[in-house]
């Protein structure tokens, strides 16, 4: 959609990284960035975006029917991060409303996290280093400590998409894991140059040493995580969550924990977000946590930044959007 770009307000919910917001500046746009640390409450956002031609946002902001109704003259949305389970992307795509996200740019970055993770569970990183501030560190205790080693163990991939299948060749390249994964379907490419094997649900949690989560939270997976899943798991497994913290029930997660059906964890989401500082996941001793920052090295944030500002340029310049995630609800919309 061809517009003059003096017609067009971009409405920016959030301080991303300058890259993306120089050029939709550069391209001649009205730009307003929500100056705030803080999100938006959801009657700022609807305010703000009543003024406002396009949308850049984050997961945080919810865009569902009823918003989107409301402001139905909004042109495109774009989004910074791979998740988009906060837009109605159906009702978005009926109403005409191109929906693009930033995939691919934080595939590398996100791996890293998940094998970070993976690396810290099964040495008692986090929780050891917090023994030093306490002043527990006295005298070599041969007993105390302990973790497992990773050599040689089952990665189970749970969503063999661009970020699994960069842990995946991680954990194959440094500790020469064996790999399975469950998708919706065989990835042959996955089969060919990870040697992954293909298994049913069940098969990836009884068989898994590692359990990695890379899928999309959907009404499918949200929640798939529960107590009946973590008792299926083997009793010496690391359950590693990197992917939406919906798809864990975190009270089945404390249990399994604390009831030694699991031998540990590692999250970079959490269910809720944030944490709270006193949940007990906090303060176990084979448990690992960080504050949903996959995505957070400079890198890859201005790429992100970059691919998000290039979503609504293009859609201006009546370009096509590689990254556009509605489109099959936008053609029937149209």
């Amino acid at each position: 959609m061809r517009r003059d770009p003096k017609e067009v307000r971009v409405l920016v919910t959030r301080k991303f990284p300058e890259r993306g917001i120089d050029m939709l500046k550069n391209e001649g746009f009205g730009v307003n960035v929500w100056p705030h640390e803080r999100p938006m409450t959801g009657e700022e956002f609807l305010k703000e975006a009543k003024r406002s031609t396009a949308i850049f946002c984050t997961l945080s902001e919810k865009i569902d029917r009823p918003f989107l109704e409301d402001c139905s003259h909004i042109d495109v949305i774009s989004q910074f991060g791979v998740g988009y389970d906060n837009i109605d992307v159906m009702t978005a795509g009926h109403l005409g409303i191109p929906v693009c996200n930033t995939p691919d740019v934080l595939s590398d970055a996100t791996a890293d996290v998940a094998f970070g993770l993976m690396i810290n569970v099964s040495r008692k990183m986090f929780w050891l280093h917090k023994s030093i501030a306490k002043g527990e560190w006295k005298y070599f205790r041969p007993g105390s400590g302990l973790g497992i080693e990773l050599r040689g163990k089952m990665l189970g991939v749970f969503g063999m998409g661009r970020i699994g299948a960069e842990m995946a060749r991680r954990c194959k390249s440094a500790f020469g894991m064996n790999i399975i994964y469950h998708n919706r379907k065989p990835d042959k490419k996955a089969e060919d140059e990870l040697e992954a094997r293909y298994v049913t649900f069940d098969a990836l949690l009884e068989e898994s040493d590692v359990l990695t989560l890379h899928a999309s939270l959907s009404k499918d997976t949200e929640g798939m995580f529960d107590m009946k899943a973590f008792r299926r798991m083997k009793k010496s497994a690391i359950f590693i969550n990197t992917a939406r913290g919906l798809m864990h029930n975190e009270e089945d997660l404390i249990r399994a924990l604390r009831e030694g059906e699991i031998w540990g964890a590692g999250l970079d989401v959490t269910n809720p977000e944030p944490m709270d500082q006193n949940n007990p996941l906090l303060e176990m001793e084979n448990v690992a946590v960080l504050p949903h920052i996959g995505s957070a090295t400079e890198e890859t944030r201005n790429r992100m930044s970059e691919l998000a500002a290039s979503g609504i340029i293009k859609y201006y310049r009546g370009e096509v959007i590689d990254n556009l995630v509605n489109r099959r609800s936008l053609d029937r919309g149209r």
